[in-house]
């Protein structure tokens, strides 16, 4: 009996290891995206005044600690978003486009413009996320840039891996939606 005891608290133990809690969300520090392993780079909480917003990890191939070497790294990558209170579809793409826009110039907005809309086209239909819900970005070599909501596939993969890059640049751009997130993402 004793036995059986110590071997489940060793299990539970191992399981904790194997998340990472932010906020009271819980990420695994490994997922499969396709073939390849990603490992958990970091991960912290969007707040907005004194709300939290949501819970966010970065995942990638390879540890990063600051945004070239994120950006220049190839293969699959994965943001994982949970929100922690509800929002309009509306709110979601309106706080997407200004992060955007704050971290491009006007050339760099106007590459972007026919695939943003795709994506943010996307966003809207979907109208409303509740607190809980899952959003994945998913960066795929093969065909692009994927929305996943709870597990299930949104909209057309959007081509171009420089259209995942500016999505990046949304939390480790020069002007980060907030600051002390960017250094969480990056494990600093």
């Amino acid at each position: 009996m004793k036995r059986s005891i110590m071997i489940i608290a060793a299990l539970a133990a191992f399981n904790l290891a194997d998340a990472a809690d932010v906020g009271g969300v819980k990420f695994d520090d490994k997922v499969r995206l396709g073939s390849t392993e990603l490992s958990l780079n970091g991960a912290g909480i969007r707040k907005k005044a004194v709300f939290k917003v949501y819970a966010i990890a970065l995942y990638l191939p390879e540890k990063r600690s600051t945004t070239d070497a994120t950006l220049a790294l190839k293969g699959h990558k994965r943001i994982s978003i949970q929100l922690l209170r509800d929002l309009s579809a509306q709110q979601f793409v309106d706080a997407l486009q200004e992060g955007l826009t704050n971290n491009h110039g006007e050339a760099e907005m106007a590459a972007l413009k026919d695939r943003l809309k795709q994506f943010s086209d996307t966003l809207l239909a979907i109208g409303e996320a509740r607190s809980g819900s899952v959003l994945n970005i998913d960066w795929l070599p093969e065909s692009g840039t994927r929305l996943l909501v709870n597990g299930q596939i949104k909209g057309k993969d959007i081509a171009g891996e420089d259209f995942y890059k500016a999505l990046l640049k949304i939390w480790l751009g020069g002007k980060p939606v907030q600051d002390d997130l960017k250094q969480a993402l990056l494990s600093k």
